[in-house]
């Protein structure tokens, strides 16, 4: 077929196609005369605004009316990019990155304003205009004073002389300067008696010792309710005021008023630090009228659940709460409006639909999550921070396979402008239209069709997951676009994190070999089946013989996983040798071996936090949290469950990227090793292979030769560097890239050079770890034990920058070309193995019962 010409060829060539995208049939001749004519209609129906309430763009409906079903629009791709990709192409094609910015909002200069002010105007005359405001304001003295993002350092902060000029100081702001001392702090701050409020966010004297500071500064301002925008023990009036927008810059709070909290109506307490609710001050005596309260991200636990019901039962006027689900209140929604009953809205969701929908975890007042970019970062860095939330994927096959890597791509203004609602008015899929019936003549779109009745006027929104439910999790991934309550994530992630701690197996003993050699009693060579090359090539020993019968073979040596079904089409018996172990999946695949050493040792040192995103992402999502809290690094590596090279792998330490890369198949996510070994400033890792003749009794043994496989670029925590494969990745055999062998040898004796160390101190750090790995294995899976089973595995260890072994992934068959082609001196220096000997000495040991060039470990 040359060209599609009519309605039935399209239909015909895009049957499948059209059937994935869940399109009603009857808008197919709609759609067909849209892509034949290239009709991109949607401006005529449909309008982009700008939000109100942030920087993001909404799509209206402007016709008057739009039925269900009545129509289908073509929406073009802006942008498609394969991952790896992404950065170069931001770079290097002409308007793209500028475009992108625009299409996300992120092309504004999010610093020029406070520039502005920092250029025009210095501290003192800062102070001068507060002191007039003041005092035009009928202050006799100033009380409230904010010093924002001016380079305060320590010295000039002393010579402001602030406390003997400003003695009634009520509110003093620091925010965003260059503070360092402790000391110099104290020594200032606690001159201030009446001082109800003191803000140093955003100053470096926060990453030393500020517990210590905390205390002295409370102890010597016994008057201060609100601490770094936390609320300290004291609260009292004055800070419920400044939350209830009763006391601030025009209203300081330092006249004395009786009950100055009796007209608020509405209350944000939201993230304060507040451990307890239980005050005089929060009281419906204080504030009779109080319908809307917010204490969402408070860890209450001064309170018991019985308690704080207790409390905000007092309050009659008492309509619309929002607070965490799980949290402070409980677990469960119903519960919660069971004890009060005044509530018509519970986190935004009115509680009649609550009872109707029986939900115990309820929030409908998810916050988009912005991108907020840096003002030191590029246009292209806020892109591809941004681009989490708009890009969508495919992936292409053919007759003959599925591509390994999918397609990323973003919709032009109007397909962009549409947001997400759980109860959406339209729905989008990604359509290839192959106007010549062949895959290379495909061009990509998005069609955007009607599923509900919609009126002029009326937001158009879609489903960002449709189609995943709650057994998807849902709810979780919702946060990739929005900010979801933060504490419920932290809460999953320490149960998790306390259930490792539990777990802790005494180490399996190290016995005498029960393994046997296998040799004929007649002394006739062992017949060896191999689909592998390199042992069909290098496996020259006389008391093996290759055949090419898989069936008449006493050893099967295959790259292929033998199932019963394969056995019984083949012809394989019970009684032949196999190079795989049941069960052996509990180490090979990624997310199996997380689990399998975490079932044996919880979370040791030598095994990087890793999260089978399928199953523990809400725990994930509570550890990025905690890091982000406590200013750790929080960059993490994703990996696909069970593929080889690095496909599909990335690093990133975007939350909504991490999120959003679970929908291209099936990953783990583990913390990055971000500050690695180095061998002259680039990235490596080790390449062991380990031989197991039997798990119970555990009995493995390492070869004394491994190799290293290193990075080709100088090693860089730049951002634009995670798209660099050449500067995070080793795997080099592959792709034609460049492949640098460095003799084993060679590279011990530059590496204990470089860094003064001794490498057999490392090399039984490494032994000790792979020796738990199986132990890990054997202990928790004794089900992989057969006698008919001898297997070889390659083992992939980092160092870190201490010098710590830390696992990376065992490998089932691994590529021993290099052992095949290099000639190797062992570890201990003592010996050479001669590379076309490599495969004899591993029958020998696992078949023959022979220890040449191999540790028992």
């Amino acid at each position: 077929m040359s060209k599609i010409e009519s309605f039935d060829d399209f239909v015909k060539v895009h049957g499948i196609l059209l059937a994935a995208s869940g399109l009603p049939s009857k808008l197919y001749p709609r759609l067909f005369h849209k892509l034949a004519s290239d009709t991109f209609d949607g401006g005529d129906y449909f309008q982009i605004e700008s939000s109100e309430d942030d920087r993001r763009r909404k799509l209206l409906l402007t016709s008057e009316s739009m039925p269900k079903d009545s129509d289908v629009f073509l929406v073009d791709h802006a942008w498609t990019f394969r991952l790896p990709d992404a950065y170069k192409q931001l770079k290097e094609i002409p308007g793209l990155a500028e475009r992108m910015a625009s299409l996300m909002s992120v092309d504004i200069d999010v610093g020029a304003e406070e520039e502005e002010v920092e250029e025009e105007l210095s501290v003192y005359q800062i102070i001068d205009n507060e002191i007039r405001y003041a005092a035009d304001k009928g202050y006799d003295s100033l009380r409230w004073l904010e010093l924002e993002g001016l380079g305060i350092v320590d010295d000039s902060l002393l010579s402001l002389h602030l406390p003997s000029q400003f003695q009634d100081l009520v509110a003093l702001s620091l925010i965003g300067n260059k503070i360092e001392s402790v000391d110099v702090v104290i020594q200032e701050v606690i001159k201030f008696k009446n001082l109800k409020a003191l803000w140093l966010n955003d100053n470096p004297v926060l990453h030393k010792s500020e517990r210590q500071m905390a205390d002295e500064i409370l102890q010597g301002c016994p008057s201060l309710e609100i601490y770094n925008s936390c609320f300290t023990p004291n609260y009292g009036l004055w800070a419920l005021g400044f939350c209830g927008d009763i006391f601030g810059k025009d209203n300081p709070g330092c006249v004395q008023q009786d009950h100055p909290l009796c007209n608020v109506t509405s209350l944000d307490l939201s993230n304060r630090s507040i451990h307890n609710l239980v005050n005089k001050a929060f009281s419906v005596h204080e504030m009779p009228l109080l319908s809307h309260l917010n204490i969402r991200g408070n860890p209450l636990d001064q309170n018991s659940v019985g308690e704080l019901l207790e409390v905000l039962k007092l309050f009659p006027s008492l309509s619309s709460l929002e607070v965490d689900i799980p949290g402070p209140l409980g677990d469960n929604a119903l519960e919660i409006l069971e004890s009060l009953s005044n509530l018509s809205l519970l986190n935004g969701v009115d509680t009649a639909k609550i009872f109707e929908n029986g939900k115990h975890v309820i929030d409908s007042m998810l916050q988009p999550r912005i991108p907020e970019p840096n003002p030191e970062d590029t246009l292209v860095d806020r892109v591809i921070d941004a681009m989490w939330l708009y890009a969508l994927n495919y992936r292409l096959a053919d007759e003959e396979k599925l591509d390994e890597t999918s397609l990323w791509y973003v919709m032009d203004e109007l397909g962009s402008a549409l947001r997400h609602s759980d109860e959406p008015n339209f729905k989008v899929a990604p359509f290839l239209f192959m106007p010549s019936g062949k895959l290379e003549s495909a061009v990509s779109y998005s069609v955007m069709w009607p599923i509900k009745n919609s009126q002029k006027g009326d937001e158009c929104t879609r489903d960002f997951l449709s189609g995943i439910g709650e057994d998807k999790h849902r709810s979780a991934r919702l946060t990739a676009w929005f900010q979801t309550p933060e504490n419920y994530f932290i809460h999953e992630f320490e149960k998790y994190q306390q259930k490792l701690q539990a777990k802790a197996f005494e180490s399996l003993p190290t016995n005498p070999s029960v393994s046997r050699s296998i040799r004929h009693s007649d002394g006739s060579p062992l017949l060896v089946y191999t689909d592998l090359p390199q042992v069909e090539e290098f496996l020259t020993r006389p008391e093996f013989v290759i055949t090419n019968e898989p069936k008449d073979a006493d050893i099967l040596w295959t790259s292929v996983q033998v199932d019963e079904e394969l056995k019984k089409e083949v012809g394989i018996t019970d009684d032949q040798y196999l190079n795989q172990f049941p069960f052996e999946a509990c180490l090979v695949m990624k997310h199996h071996l997380a689990e399998t050493i975490q079932m044996g040792y919880g979370s040791p040192k030598w095994l990087q936090p890793t999260y089978n995103l399928e199953t523990q992402l809400s725990q994930f999502i509570g550890d990025y949290y905690v890091r982000k809290r406590d200013q750790l690094n929080n960059l993490w590596i994703l990996k696909p469950w069970n593929m080889a090279r690095t496909i599909d792998t990335s690093i990133t330490d975007n939350l909504s990227a991490i999120i959003r890369m679970m929908e291209t198949g099936p990953k783990i996510c583990q913390k990055y090793i971000e500050h690695p070994a180095l061998f002259k400033g680039k990235k490596f890792d080790l390449r062991y292979v380990v031989l197991v003749r039997s798990i119970d009794p555990l009995e493995i043994y390492l070869t004394e030769i491994f190799w290293v496989r290193l990075s080709n670029n100088p090693y860089s925590l730049e951002k634009h560097s995670f798209f660099e494969y050449e500067t995070h990745f080793t795997v080099m055999n592959y792709g034609g890239r460049k492949l640098n062998h460095k003799p084993t040898a060679e590279f011990v004796r530059e590496f204990e050079q470089e860094h003064n160390v001794k490498w057999m101190d490392i090399h039984e750090k490494v032994k000790q770890v792979i020796r738990a790995v199986f132990e890990a294995a054997a202990l928790t899976h004794p089900e992989m034990q057969s006698p008919k089973s001898r297997a070889m595995y390659g083992v992939d260890v980092m160092l870190d920058s201490s010098f710590e072994p830390k696992i990376l992934e065992v490998t089932y068959c691994p590529d021993c070309m290099r052992a095949c082609k290099y000639d190797m001196e062992t570890v201990d220096g003592k010996g050479i193995v001669k590379g076309r000997d490599f495969f004899n000495y591993v029958f020998g040991c696992l078949f023959l019962d022979e220890t040449a060039h191999v540790t028992p470990l």
